[in-house]
């Protein structure tokens, strides 16, 4: 086994990756996500801060298995997930599933699959972004919440196996809620006082103006002040 190991998404891209590399490194594919929140028992603990309870599907259990014996084998391995909130996912659930640990552990992103760009990006390690992923998992997790209540409406409403897991539905969600707060809400009145004032100084003469700190409800409050 190779002394490096590097997991990218895509298989497509592992064997023109292992070329440029060169004999010290194997690539391996994760095909894309190697977790999700659990189908069964809602996946979210709600109880305890909303936190993600996630497992293997079956159907990645084989590519984990072997992604994990050899990660044991390699003396660094090179999370080579995309740059963006679900590669930074991807890359932080293997660094967890696989039982890494930071001093073997290198976090790379490149934008090409050209030679310049693999190099470039062995050279620049960085690491994993928990912002990313924190903000991918709150979309998982907005979304099967969401998704959990309001699917099955579709299913007898509209047709059966929709999803409205989306964040879509969360977003228009949170229009719906805006526009009733928005409809629901009373105008009242207002009234200020702003007065200005003269002052004569060594044969200048000043304004100053100035404001009472409150807001009156009725004219005749503002007129009576």
């Amino acid at each position: 086994m190779q002394k490096n190991l590097v997991i990218v998404e895509s298989p497509a891209k592992a064997k023109t990756i292992e070329k440029f590399l060169g004999k010290d490194f194997h690539v391996m594919s994760s095909y894309g996500h190697i977790r999700d929140l659990k189908k069964k028992d809602f996946g979210i603990d709600i109880e305890n801060g909303f936190t993600p309870v996630y497992e293997v599907p079956v159907d990645k259990k084989k590519v984990v298995s072997e992604l994990k014996a050899a990660a044991k084998k390699a003396e660094v391995v090179w999370l080579a997930s995309d740059e963006d909130r679900e590669g930074e996912a991807i890359s932080w659930h293997l660094y967890d599933e696989l039982g890494l640990s930071d001093d073997k552990t290198r976090r790379i992103v490149f934008h090409e699959i050209t030679k310049t760009a693999i190099l470039g990006a062995i050279e620049n390690p960085r690491p994993i972004d928990i912002n990313l992923v924190d903000a991918q998992q709150a979309r998982r997790v907005l979304d099967r919440i969401v998704g959990f209540e309001l699917s099955p409406v579709l299913w007898r409403k509209i047709k059966p196996s929709l999803s409205a897991g989306r964040v879509q539905s969360v977003a228009v969600r949170l229009i719906v809620e805006r526009e009733r707060e928005i409809r629901d809400f009373i105008s009242e009145a207002a009234y200020r006082i702003v007065a200005v004032f003269t002052k004569e100084e060594d044969g200048q003469t000043y304004e100053l103006k100035a404001e009472y700190n409150k807001r009156l409800k009725t004219k005749e409050e503002a007129l009576n002040c």
